[in-house]
């Protein structure tokens, strides 16, 4: 009976702590769509705001280098923009990594 005890309060016990994690994960996936969520409608309205802008669309080698080198390579044309953007849209939440993939998309 001891063994049949102990065998029904650890599966308990797996089944609170496998609960736990899917609440958590739930939790935590919900949290990332909603901030991509956010910033990708942030992303699309820099996208239709600059689309004749000509300091963006100049920087979009930059952008692309700046991508690809996983920020590692920062241009100037690329500096100019984000300073641009950021001054013409002083309340976007988005880093330098999300804006420079923006400016690929105009």
């Amino acid at each position: 009976m001891n063994k049949s005890l102990r065998l029904i309060a650890a599966a308990a016990l797996i089944g609170c702590a496998t609960g736990a994690y899917a609440t958590s994960f739930v939790y935590t996936t919900d949290l990332s769509v909603r901030a991509t969520g956010a910033t990708s409608d942030g992303t699309s309205d820099l996208s239709n705001s600059f689309k004749d802008d000509k300091i963006v669309l100049e920087a979009r080698d930059d952008a692309a280098t700046f991508v690809a080198s996983q920020g590692q390579i920062r241009g100037a044309h690329l500096e100019a923009a984000l300073a641009h953007i950021r001054s013409k849209l002083p309340t976007l939440a988005a880093n330098d990594q999300q804006l420079a993939q923006a400016i690929l998309t105009i």
